[in-house]
């Protein structure tokens, strides 16, 4: 575990770095409960049955112990298969920017991406770090919200004041790193003295470190996206459980009889009278004997309130109920499927607004590193692939309709879903299309030219010019030429 130094009790704010480091371990220590607990119910680790009663836990915890029925990870992840960056693009410059690009691909940012979203919605917060490796090109980092924490300038929800990343490696060995916009501090590896680090200069000016915030609020802290599902989970949790629990002790028949002479053993148990199996038959000397079997116990009112459950959730968490196979486990198809997902593409596109901003932060970093001017393109776009899923039919149809209205090439491949990459081999391919046209057009044979064809020369063109007019020009007109 981390150790940290005596806490930060002064009443303004921190001075020294190990002052920074202290306050801001004791603000992480102070998250690290609901980020832990957001994290076990994505992956299913939470408490999986709550039973009624004690007895039943256990007479049943063997039995369903690796049993789950969690839908925190589905929710999740409906939106997050969805958002993936496709490029950058800076006004002014056609397609995207192959240099932002570049450093996204090299830090393996579009396999990483992905988890930073990821751990944004489950969290409600992660964080990108952007440094200079040592080729001293832009390095791309994410960090876990379990691992680092920031604090904003007052008044500000934008400007960091300082950063701090609290890390264990494999070994037990703890890192620790301080950023603020004058300097860097570091402890050295596996140092548990924290007022014995190393500090330089920040080169950059700025806290190299971008949040993810998840819908981030003025006031309050980052929104999770598993915060007003969990209570409906542990209500499904509670159902499911008391429906196995009466699926053991009701749902099959009981059969009984009555007017039988009880038999005990000589510990004075009753002994059992009949074996019942599917080929006995049972039978009783006494006339007053009566045979009888109770209803088996119905799970369909544990059903219907497991269904309504499931619809609650699918509401809260604006997850098409198809998704949980509510109705009957038949999904939409054609534009039954696209009014579904609608609440659920929308809250994807407001992710993409949060998520696009803090990474064009990230790529105006890289270019700070490098110190380029466009570490100041505040315009910059993030272009996010569409998160709306439709026919390859549907699709194309609508792209050769915005064809019509002149939108340019690239950016209806842009809108198919091609990579820049891709892109950029279309131009190239239709270069080389281009010239095997040419070089056909030459080996094919030529029409041959005919004198009408020529243009007169230039003496020629002059004898042309002075000669009389022929035809029905008229005889005044031929004297006049004839003075001439």
């Amino acid at each position: 575990m981390i150790i940290p130094p005596n806490g930060y009790n002064a009443a303004g704010p921190p001075e020294s770095p190990s002052d920074w480091l202290a306050y801001l371990h004791g603000k992480l220590t102070n998250q690290l409960p609901d980020l832990f607990k957001y994290a076990a119910y994505y992956e299913g680790d939470h408490q999986r049955l709550a039973f009624s009663q004690a007895r039943y836990r256990e007479e049943f915890r063997e039995v369903f112990e690796n049993w789950r029925d969690n839908f925190c990870g589905l929710i999740i992840d409906a939106a997050t298969e969805r958002m993936t960056v496709d490029a950058f693009r800076l006004p002014g410059v056609p397609g995207t920017d192959k240099d932002a690009w570049e450093f996204w691909q090299r830090s393996s940012m579009d396999v990483l991406a992905n988890s930073v979203h990821l751990d944004a919605m489950i969290h409600g917060r992660a964080y990108v770090l952007v440094w200079a490796d040592e080729d001293g090109e832009p390095s791309i980092v994410p960090v876990s919200a379990e691992n680092m924490v920031i604090q904003f300038k007052p008044g500000s929800r934008t400007e960091l004041e300082a950063a701090a990343r609290f890390f264990l490696d494999d070994w037990g060995r703890q890192w620790v790193t301080l950023w603020t916009e004058s300097y860097v501090y570091e402890t050295k590896r596996g140092e548990t003295d924290w007022e014995n680090g190393t500090q330089r200069p920040n080169p950059l000016g700025v806290v190299p470190v971008v949040p993810m915030h998840n819908r981030g609020r003025l006031t309050g802290k980052p929104y999770s996206d598993l915060h007003n599902v969990i209570p409906l989970q542990d209500a499904i949790n509670k159902t499911v459980s008391d429906a196995l629990t009466a699926s053991e002790f009701a749902a099959f028949p009981q059969r009984y009889v009555t007017g039988l002479e009880i038999v005990e053993d000589d510990h004075g148990q009753p002994i059992e009278p009949f074996k019942v199996a599917i080929d006995k038959l049972l039978q009783a000397e006494d006339p007053a004997a009566k045979f009888g079997q109770f209803e088996a116990a119905s799970l369909s009112n544990y059903c219907d309130l497991a269904d309504l459950l499931l619809q609650h959730l699918s509401s809260v968490s604006r997850t098409p109920s198809h998704y949980f196979l509510v109705n009957g486990g038949t999904p939409p198809s054609g534009e039954a499927i696209i009014s579904a997902e609608a609440g659920l593409v929308a809250k994807v596109r407001e992710r993409m607004l949060y998520f696009g901003e803090a990474w064009e932060k990230v790529i105006r970093l890289c270019f700070a590193v490098k110190r380029d001017k466009r570490a100041k393109e505040f315009a910059m776009e993030t272009v996010w692939r569409d998160p709306e899923y439709r026919t390859e039919s549907q699709h194309i149809d609508a792209l050769l309709k915005l064809k019509q209205l002149n939108v340019p090439e690239e950016q209806l491949w842009s809108d198919a879903g091609y990579s820049p990459s891709q892109i950029s081999s279309f131009r190239e391919m239709r270069k080389d299309d281009a010239k095997a046209a040419a070089e056909v057009q030459k080996l094919m044979p030529q029409p041959e030219l005919t004198g009408a064809t020529h243009a007169p020369s230039e003496g020629k063109a002059a004898r042309m010019a002075a000669k009389a007019p022929q035809g029905n020009s008229g005889n005044a007109n031929r004297k006049i030429n004839e003075k001439k």
